[in-house]
C-alpha cells in the first residue's frame, strides 16, 4: 500500500476546519486550485470521496468525518511536538479526552472535572459533547477515555465500557427573582398552571420529574422541552419558565444565571455516571474524578 502523503492529509485537515478551500488557501497561503487539485489527487490515491460536494460547498462524507478524527490527532501531536523542541521540555505529560453529554449541568461537569487540573501531574484536558449514543462510540474507538452521563450503560449494550457512580442529588427549583418570590409560597403546588422548562426525553431524569408532578397533582404548563442543560437554563434566566438543576449545584445556579430557588424535592434524584473502557480504574485522570466525586 502506498504510504500516506501527509502533505495532501493536511490539506484536507485545513479545508475541513476551515469549512472551504478559499479560507484554507489564505491560511495555507497558497492558490485555491492548488489545494482542490491536491485533495483530489488525494481521494484517487486513497480511493475514497473525503467530501460530498454540493455545489460550492463542500460536506464532509462518513468517510471524511473517521479520517478528520484521525488527522486531528496526528496534527495535535505535531504542535506539541513543535512545542517540545522550543522549549525543550513536555508540556503535556497526559492527555485526557473527556465526552460529556448535554444534559449534563455544565457548572457540574467542571465541578466534576476540576480534581483532574489539580493533579501534580501535567494534563491536557479536551472536553467534547455530544449525545450518549455517539460518543459511546467514540469511547469505542478509544477517541474518548470518558464520558460523563446521567444514565448508565444499559445491560446488553455492545459496547464493551463499564459504569463507575459518581452522585447523586435532588433537584432544585429556578425562577426569576420577582417569580420565585410569587411561587415560593405554597410550593410545590404554586408550579401548577406556570410556564416550564421541561428536561428533555433524552434526560434520565425526565420521567421521574413527571411521576413527581402527577402524585402531587400538579400539572404545569409546559411551553419548552431540552436536552441541552444550559440552553434551557438560559431560557430559564430570561423568565421563560420554571427550570429544575441538581440541588447539589443550587448555588452556583443561582449566582450564574441571576435566578433565586422557589423550592427543592429529594424525592426526585438525579444520578450521575463515569463511563469508561476500564473495569478495574487505572487511568490517573479517571482515578481522580471518581474518587474526588466519592
Amino acid at each position: 500500500m502506498t504510504p500516506i502523503n501527509f502533505n495532501h492529509l493536511y490539506y484536507f485537515y485545513m479545508v475541513a476546519t476551515e469549512g472551504s478551500i478559499t479560507k484554507a488557501s489564505e491560511r495555507l497561503n497558497l492558490t485555491p486550485q492548488t489545494i482542490s487539485g491536491q485533495i483530489t489527487f488525494f481521494e484517487t490515491q486513497i480511493g475514497v470521496a473525503l467530501f460530498d460536494r454540493k455545489g460550492k460547498k463542500l460536506l464532509l462524507s462518513e468517510m471524511g468525518r473517521l479520517i478528520y478524527s484521525y488527522a486531528e490527532d496526528i496534527f495535535q501531536l505535531g504542535d506539541e511536538i513543535n512545542n517540545v523542541l522550543k522549549t525543550r521540555e513536555p508540556t503535556y505529560w497526559l492527555t485526557f479526552t473527556v465526552g460529556i453529554t448535554g444534559i449534563i449541568p455544565k457548572v457540574l461537569a467542571k465541578r466534576l472535572l476540576t480534581p483532574v487540573l489539580n493533579m501534580p501531574e501535567s494534563v491536557r484536558l479536551i472536553c467534547t459533547e455530544g449525545d450518549q449514543d455517539s460518543l459511546l462510540a467514540e469511547l469505542a474507538m478509544s477517541k474518548l477515555d470518558l464520558i460523563l452521563t446521567d444514565r448508565p450503560l444499559e445491560q446488553g449494550s455492545h459496547i464493551k465500557a463499564y459504569n463507575h457512580y459518581l452522585t447523586e442529588s435532588g433537584i432544585s427549583f429556578f425562577a426569576t427573582e420577582h417569580k420565585a418570590i410569587l411561587y415560593k409560597k405554597g410550593f410545590p403546588q404554586s408550579l401548577s398552571g406556570q410556564n416550564f422548562l421541561m428536561p428533555g426525553k433524552k434526560s434520565a431524569v425526565r420521567q421521574r420529574l413527571s411521576s413527581w408532578l402527577e402524585k402531587y397533582d400538579i400539572v404545569p404548563n409546559i411551553v419548552a422541552e431540552f436536552d441541552d442543560s444550559a440552553l434551557k437554563k438560559s431560557f430559564g434566566q430570561e423568565g421563560q419558565g420554571i427550570f429544575t438543576a441538581p440541588t447539589l449545584i443550587e448555588k452556583m445556579i443561582e449566582d450564574q444565571y441571576n435566578v433565586k430557588t422557589i423550592g427543592r424535592t429529594e424525592e426526585v434524584k438525579e444520578h450521575y455516571y463515569a463511563i469508561s473502557a476500564e473495569r478495574q480504574l487505572k487511568h490517573p485522570a479517571i482515578l481522580e474524578i471518581v474518587n474526588a466525586a466519592r
